[in-house]
């Protein structure tokens, strides 16, 4: 009983807390510009003494009362000296970032749930700036996870962070920090900066994948064109310098010991439709039908026939490669 009266009330003060740091996050990004470039100069570099920097005015001040008192000559000078290495630092603290150019690089898609590596660009006009460290502004939602770079005078340097799209769809990226406490660790210099780039998240597929559709002739071609009963399509032939790791059919090679190839001459005169309706888990259920959908994608791709997407509205006609399975798991990610 005890212990659920002394807890009760610092329930309350936590929640008022979070909401108000929420309201202080909102309130900074919200007069932020949406940019891919972020220059830093005067207006958006904000430098404050950390911990260690007030404890150290705290000693020069004590110094200071010393010295009046005792009259000491050398502790006035050891005061003011140290005082004037506390305005180097600062200045120096505030330079590193004065003058740099954060630039993001476009962030290639991933399946919900996977990490996207954002990778940020820092380049330097003049000289070389040390101890530089990049973050996600909302810590509470990422975490205090800091990359550090160095950057060469006159050059670039590239420091990666990573998110986890909890979800499909288009994800704008979250606010950037970006600080030093360069060179005493007396003073923090920091700026905040919002990316206009954004991240794609492809449905996470279903694990385990179910059996793909059955395929069929495409218009025209003969008959014979079916599946065989090792579950790999006919139309292979022995292994050739020159063929690709991915024209390899393992499961044969896996039961026979010998090597074989797909003929993509055979193998493309099959089609593969991947149909919403046969999809279907539970009635309603949007996204386990798109993760179906995404692993027979992903399926169908891999074993080198052409497949097509039937959507409610919507038919992709079948074709293979690269570009068809980025363009259907595109059309996934953002189906509604």
């Amino acid at each position: 009983m005890n212990t659920a009266t002394i807890a009760a009330p610092s329930a309350p003060r936590k929640r008022e807390r979070r909401s108000i740091r929420r309201r202080v996050y909102a309130w900074i990004e919200g007069r932020l510009p949406v940019t891919d470039t972020w220059t830093l100069g005067q207006r958006n570099i904000y430098i404050v003494p950390t911990k260690a920097g007030t404890a150290f005015a705290l000693m020069l001040l004590i110094m200071l009362l010393g010295s009046i008192n005792y009259q000491l000559n050398l502790g006035y000078l050891l005061t003011f000296l140290l005082v004037g290495c506390a305005l180097v630092s600062m200045h120096m603290t505030h330079g590193t970032l004065k003058g740099l150019t954060l630039r993001v690089r476009p962030v290639a898609p991933v399946f919900a749930g996977e990490a996207a590596l954002v990778e940020v660009v820092l380049t330097s006009p003049d000289s070389q700036r040390h101890g530089i460290g990049l973050a996600f502004h909302d810590t509470r939602r990422f975490g205090w996870r800091q990359a550090f770079t160095d950057v060469p005078a006159h050059g670039q340097a590239s420091a990666r962070l990573s998110m986890v799209p909890p979800r499909r769809g288009l994800h704008v990226l979250p606010s950037v920090m970006a600080e030093t406490r360069f060179p005493l660790g007396l003073f923090r210099a920091w700026t905040v900066w919002r990316p206009a780039a954004s991240v794609l998240a492809f449905p996470a597929p279903e694990t385990p994948p179910a059996p793909l559709p059955a395929s069929r002739a495409a218009p025209g071609d003969a008959a014979q064109h079916k599946r065989s009963d090792g579950g790999e399509f006919d139309g292979v032939r022995a292994w050739r310098r020159g063929d690709t790791m991915r024209q390899v059919v393992w499961k044969k090679a896996a039961r026979t010991g010998e090597l074989v190839s797909r003929d993509t001459s055979v193998a493309v005169n099959r089609e593969l439709w991947l149909d919403w309706h046969a999809a279907r888990l539970t009635a309603g259920a949007l996204e386990e039908r798109l993760s179906r959908l995404t692993a027979w994608v992903l399926a169908a791709d891999r074993a080198g026939v052409a497949y097509g997407v039937r959507l409610p509205g919507r038919d992709v006609v079948p074709a293979a490669g690269d570009a068809h399975r980025r363009a259907l798991l595109e059309l996934l990610a953002l189906w509604r």
